[in-house]
């Protein structure tokens, strides 16, 4: 072999020598850092796919969206706590509980004097229930039929259904100012805050009061001062109860309308009668309220509402608007004109029956 041969010999090659590299892969690192950069590495993760789904596989259910119109069981809760926050300011103000049952025992024993005086014992002026006279029922009876002056007013404008009968004007006066006055008590008691705490039915208790007036009531009034049950949640109101609780303006209109016309009838009604001036209907009046149980008992009742009207109408200052809650908490104290009040300012989205 010649020199220049010897010189032109190839090299060896390199696929022998060097392993075939990937990319980025550490091996293609040559030097001292080699190893370090071959234990830091990680082959780069695969995009995970989710597993398919077999037939029948079971999945969770994700939770149903709240229905608005539907109250909602915190909302509900927030209802009853405030609820229970009001008879707590409520019994604050009546005091505690020796307080409490000290008016119970007034109310109960005002209930028994109720009773034994004015239907019972023969010492009140007129007759008692078991000794009443055919006069006095009869004079009930004509009472009855002139209710709320449907008859009279009917009779005046020439429908003659049914003539009215003649009686005073005064007694007329006396007897629908009294019902008048019962009748707005509905939607104060259908609203009241604590009526739950009375387990009867208070359509029956109404329709009671409407013709035995405080009889029912006072019992109730001793009721509601029962202690409030801890589970206790407002009852749902009857039919009546709606009827009176949405149409509670109305309520007012009519018994204030009667509760003055009764006035004005008692002191001008049937001029063309043989009943004189005012001043003989007052005389007549005196001596009405000394020989009659009814009239005398009707007094009973004036005094009896004077009292219980601001007190139920003080316990449910929150069902009325927040703009008028001032002046139905002053007014509250005026006989008729209170309760009249409360029912036209009543805000039935507060009531939480």
């Amino acid at each position: 072999m010649t020199p220049v041969a010897a010189t032109c010999r190839a090299p060896p090659p390199l696929a022998g020598n060097v392993s075939r590299l990937r990319p980025n892969s550490p091996s293609s690192i040559s030097g001292p850092s080699a190893s370090a950069a071959r234990d830091r590495w990680r082959p780069p993760r695969r995009e995970q796919v989710p597993p398919r789904l077999k037939a029948g596989t079971w999945l969770p259910k994700s939770p149903a969206a709240p229905d608005p119109l539907r109250p909602s069981r915190s909302l509900a809760s927030a209802r009853r706590a405030s609820r229970r926050k009001g008879d707590a300011v409520s019994d604050a103000v009546e005091g505690g509980g020796s307080s409490r049952r000290a008016l119970q025992i007034i109310l109960w024993a005002a209930e028994a004097v109720y009773i034994l005086w004015l239907f019972l014992l023969p010492y009140a002026p007129g007759d008692p229930v078991w000794a009443i006279s055919s006069e006095t029922v009869n004079s009930l009876v004509g009472l009855s039929l002139n209710f709320f002056f449907i008859l009279p007013l009917m009779n005046s404008v020439g429908i003659n259904l049914i003539n009215a009968p003649v009686l005073h004007p005064m007694s007329e006066g006396l007897f629908n100012f009294v019902i008048g006055w019962t009748f707005m008590f509905a939607p104060l008691l259908f609203t009241d805050l604590r009526k739950d705490r009375y387990k009867g039915s208070l359509d029956i208790l109404w329709g009671l009061q409407m013709f035995l007036t405080n009889t029912f009531l006072i019992p109730y009034m001793a009721i509601r001062l029962n202690e409030a049950e801890q589970d206790e949640t407002p009852g749902k109101l009857s039919q009546l109860g709606s009827v009176m609780t949405n149409g509670a303006p109305v309520v007012g209109l009519i018994g204030g309308g009667v509760c003055l016309i009764s006035v004005l009838w008692a002191l001008f009604g049937r001029s063309d009668g043989d009943f004189g001036g005012i001043a003989d209907r007052l005389d007549f009046l005196v001596s009405y309220l000394g020989s009659e149980r009814l009239a005398y008992a009707f007094i009973w009742d004036i005094v009896l509402y004077t009292v219980f009207q601001p007190w139920l109408i003080g316990d449910n200052l929150r069902n009325i608007e927040d703009s008028k809650t001032g002046i139905v908490n002053y007014l509250r104290f005026i006989p008729v004109v209170g309760l009249i009040a409360y029912l036209l300012c009543f805000d039935r989205d507060k009531n939480y029956a």
